[in-house]
Order: structure tokens, then sequence, then C-alpha cells
């Protein structure tokens, strides 16, 4: 009826899964849903960090644009101060008889914030006129200064340099300003001539750091500026980049067009922004590190993990309610079946039309598998009572024929008690062989009937060989196949011992190795190559070196097999001339518990 159970569950699906239906759905359902949900929420995620990216960039591009105006600003503002004290001034006087001190302190005091001095050079080099009234340095030679040497150079342009200590003037309070200087060549009219001079305008640089400083105060971008060549103007780090703490890849982006660009420094992507300030040539460059990216990305990234959890919840208590209103109708109907398999006399037959379905189909299998089973386990048992009946058969019948021949002629020769006692141990053979109908016999009634067997070949054989027998006889009461020992004693005689010049000896041993009882026949004769004594179990017959040699240990073999499973059933040793030993496996098994398998073989044969 278990059979039959299992039977039927295997057919419904329910036999060999792991998992429940519920389980299943839960799984699957749940498993879609949490794909689909990771799959939007890294969808936008990205969408989102794509975006405030493209934000942050346009703000960053907009707020530098304003900066660099501002720039331009101060800068078209200085432009003009030098073009008013050129055109205004300069322009206007004689300067063998005249100075333009007053002019130029003027203008000076009216620009005092971002101003820190004016000067006007002659082209040798000699200080004409200054704004605050200040003293040039002894043994100062202006023409070499950058700022001096770059107007005289470019005269149709405005000049302006990169940050620098303005020392040119003695101060009594030894304060030099930070500047960045604007320098421009003038002509200067001396005694009616014209001769060349520089007008240097001095900016103070705190109004340009403290208009860049407002820039970066933010803190998740920072904004520099360098110029034409690269060479920094400002910087927020400057001092880290002077001690070497930090990098800036200032000359490569001052190399760039106007407009956004990606760069990689110190192991992370930057966007920059570059813009170009007018009349000067000078950089903007601001840079977005990605890691101010990632700072406001990882906001909304706990947004959208707690978004996607909370529909998680959700889902999942709506796949819950779904499973259950799919799967309660099948677990009542898997409930027909008790937990052995056997169904139930009613079967749950509503719900869905499938499980309906499903019901009626499980009653109809019911009603036709207990008709299958039966059949199935009475042909499986008569087709494995017709093998062990043909397997019996086929011992060689040979041995009878030739012991009756031995009777004959002893009789002939008067031999009156040799053949009374071959007859004794041939009727003693013949009681053990039919052994009442029965395949499963005592230990020792095996080895009586081999011990007979041998009694019998022994006289046939005029004694040309002995047998020694080491038998363990506490394993006498547990169960064997009957007549496996003869078949192999008989393969021991005539392929063994039977053309031997010497003695032939035939040890038979009996012993238990662990869960098995070991039943050995060894014998001292010719043996065979091992890969040929491989070929005697097998049931081709075409690999056998000899006629008929292993006829009788593939039946020995088969039979065990079929009677007590694949795991047990012969082993054989030989190598040439030292003999075979070909051990018998059987399970530990009592004779009083094979009594049942004696009794369904009884049972057949009362049948018959």
């Amino acid at each position: 009826m278990k059979n039959k159970g299992n039977y039927i569950k295997r057919m419904i699906g329910t036999g060999s899964s792991k998992l429940s239906v519920r389980a299943i759905i839960l799984i699957s359902y749940s498993l879609t849903f949490a794909a689909i949900m990771s799959l939007l929420g890294i969808l936008l995620y990205v969408q989102f960090v794509q975006r405030m990216k493209a934000q942050m960039t346009s703000s960053t591009s907009q707020l530098t644009e304003r900066v660099v105006s501002s720039l331009e600003d101060y800068l078209t503002g200085m432009r003009r101060l030098s073009d008013s004290l050129y055109y205004e001034v300069i322009k206007e006087k004689d300067f063998s008889s005249e100075n333009a001190d007053a002019e130029m302190t003027v203008l000076y005091e009216a620009n005092s914030d971002n101003l820190v001095s004016l000067a006007l050079y002659s082209h040798g080099g000699t200080l004409i006129s200054a704004a605050p009234t200040a003293v040039q340095k002894q043994n100062l030679d202006v023409t070499r200064e950058s700022w001096f040497t770059e107007a005289v150079a470019r005269p149709e342009n405005n000049h302006f340099s990169i940050p620098h200590v303005q020392d040119i003037f003695d101060n009594r309070d030894y304060q030099y300003h930070w500047v960045i200087s604007l320098s421009r060549a003038v002509e200067l009219t001396i005694n009616g001539r014209p001769r060349d001079g520089v007008l240097l305008v001095d900016m103070n640089f705190s109004s340009i750091e403290q208009m860049l400083n407002e820039v970066n105060g933010s803190g998740s971008y920072y904004s520099y500026l360098t110029d034409s060549d690269g060479r920094i103007i400002y910087h927020p780090q400057m001092m880290q980049i002077y001690a070497g703490v930090m990098t800036e890849d200032n000359a490569a982006a001052a190399r760039l067009e106007d407009g956004v660009h990606n760069m990689y420094l110190n192991n992370e992507n930057r966007v920059v922004i570059v813009d170009t300030v007018s009349y000067t040539g000078w950089k903007m460059i601001s840079v977005i590190p990605e890691s101010a990216i990632s700072i406001g990305a990882n906001s909304i990234k706990y947004y959208i993990l707690v978004i996607v959890a909370l529909l998680t919840m959700m889902m999942l208590i709506i796949n819950r309610l779904i499973a259950d209103n799919i799967t309660e109708p099948l677990e009542m109907l898997d409930d027909s079946m008790d937990n052995s398999g056997v169904i139930a006399r009613e079967v749950y037959d509503r719900g869905s039309r499938e499980v309906v379905h499903l019901a009626r189909t499980l009653e109809a299998y019911k009603e036709s598998n207990d008709r299958l089973m039966k059949d199935i386990v009475t042909e499986q048992e008569e087709k494995r009572r017709m093998e062990l009946a043909a397997l019996q058969s086929q011992i060689n019948p040979h041995f009878l024929y030739n012991t009756l021949d031995s009777i004959v002629w002893m009789i002939e020769g008067e031999q009156y008690k040799g053949a009374v006692s071959m007859i004794t141990q041939l009727a003693r053979v013949f009681r053990i062989s039919l052994s009442q109908g029965k395949t499963i016999i005592p230990i020792g009634d095996e080895l009586q009937h081999a011990a007979n067997y041998m009694n019998i070949q022994a006289v046939r054989f005029k004694n040309k060989f002995t047998v020694i027998y080491d038998l363990d006889e506490s394993l006498n009461g547990f169960s064997t196949v009957k007549l496996i020992l003869q078949p192999i004693l008989e393969n021991a005689i005539y392929y063994g011992v039977k053309d031997m010049d010497e003695d032939g000896e035939i040890r038979v041993r009996t012993y238990r190795d662990n869960d098995e009882i070991i039943m050995s026949v060894q014998d001292n004769g010719f043996g065979m190559m091992p890969q040929e004594a491989a070929h005697l179990l097998d049931e081709d017959r075409s690999h056998v070196p000899h006629r008929g040699s292993g006829v009788g240990l593939y039946n020995v073999h088969k039979r065990i097999q079929l009677m007590f499973g694949e795991q047990y059933g012969l082993t054989i040793e030989t190598e040439p001339d030292m003999g075979m030993k070909v051990m018998v496996h059987l399970p530990v098994i009592p004779y009083s518990e094979a009594q049942a398998l004696n009794g369904r073989e009884d049972r057949k044969n009362e049948v018959e």
C-alpha cells in the first residue's frame, strides 16, 4: 500500500518535491518582485546621480561665469584706470618740468581698496612718479622685472602678472603686499620729445582672493585661477600645494577649451569647468570631485532603499494572500492522502476547476493503481521465481550420471560396502538439493551437502586430491542460497586439480567479515590469468578460455544476487600456476528470519 501511495504522489508531483506549492509561489513571486524593484531602484539611483551631476555642473558653470564676469569687471576697471591715467594725465604732461604725483595720488585715493601702488618709469627704469609717495629701493634695476620686460617687449598690450610680493619700494613698516601687476608701455613727453616708458598698476591681490574665496565657500566643489600658461594665480589650497601635500593638474586643465570636461586625478574622476577671463588669458577652473557627487547621492540611495523595502514588505503580504488562495485547495487535496501515501476514501474536490479535475483524476488513479500494483507484484514475484527455477535446473546433471556409473561399476566389482556408502552419500545430496522446495537453507546444511558431494567425488577420483575444511561453526545457523558450493567445488576439481601430477588440495573455509559471511573454496591447481578470470562471472561466455569453464560460477553468482541483492555474490582471485580462490559473499541473516522468504516460495509451489 505504501508503494501505491508513493506512486500516486509521484503522479501528482508531491512525492519528490522538497518545497510546497505555497513556498514555490512565494519564493518565485518574491524573487521576481525583488529583481524588478532592485532594477528599478538601480535605474532611479543612476538617473538621480546623472541628473544631480548635470545640475551641479550647470549651477557650477553659472557660478563660474558670474565669477569670471566679476573678475572681468574688476580687471576692466583697472584697465580703465590705467587708460585714464595714461591718456588724461601722462599724455598731457611734459615730464622735463612736471610730474604726475598729484593726479596719481587722487586716482590712488579713489581706488585705494583695490590698489597697492601706481608708478611711472622711463625706458631706462628711472622712477618718474608714484602714488602713494614712495622711495624706490637702492640698487634695484626694475628693467629686469618681468612686468617691465613684458611691457617693453609687447607695447601694444596690457600685461597682467601672476601674484607676487611687490617690494620695489622702501617700506618703513616692512609690510609688503601680494599684488597682481598691470603693466603697459606708454609714451612720455620730455623736453617736447616723445620717449618710451612703462606704467605700473599694482592691484591688491586680496581683492581678487576675497572674491574667489566667496565662490569656494560651499565645500562641494572648488575653483581656482591660472594664467594662460597654467601657472596658478589663486587656489583655495595654495599652501597645501606649495607644501606638496596636494597636487593639482592645473597645467593640463589650462590647455582645455572653455566648457565642461572630465578628468582623472589622484584615483578620482572629476568634472572640470573651464572659462577664460577676457583681456588676460586667465583661466577660471572649477572642479567637482566625484566624492562631492557621491555625498549627495548617498542620501537618495538610502531613501530609495527605504521605499524598496516598504514596497517589498507590501508585496510579500500580497504574495502570501495570493499563495494561500491558490494553494489552500491543493493542500486540502494533499490531505486526502495520509503520511504513508494511502488515498483517503473521500477526496477533496472543491476549489478551482483544475483542482476539481485533479481530484477526480486522483480517484480514478486510485482505482486503477490498486489493480495495477497487484498485477505488478504478481508479475515480479513470478518472474523472480522462474529465474531462480531456471538457474536451479542448470546444475550439471553429469554428476548424477557419473555417480550412478560408479555405483554400477562398484557393484559389478562386488564392492558392495563402497556402493552402499556412495548411494547413502548420493541420497543425502539429493535430500538437501530438494530441501522441501526451499531456496534458502542454513549454512550448516549447505556445508553438509558440500561434504557429501566431495565424498562421492573422492571415491570417483580415487582420492587424487584432498579436501581441508576450516569452518566457523557459529555461522551454521545463518542463511544461504542452496546448492552454491557444489558448482564451485566441481569447478575446482575439473579445472583445477584433476589433471595435476602432484596431489591436489582443495580448502573450504567459512568466516565472518564485518557485515558479510564469506564462504571460500581455494585450490592449488593451474589457475588462470586474472583478466581471463574477470570474465567468468559475465553472462557473455565468448571471453571464457575453456568451453564450459565457469558456467556454474555465473549460475551461483546470479542466484545469490537475485535473492540478496547486487552487492552480494562471488569474487575470484587467481594467478597462473597459483590456483584459484572463489569467495561467496552473503548477508548476515539468521535462518529464523529467512523463513518468510522460504514461506513465500512454499506458497508458490502449493499454488502450482
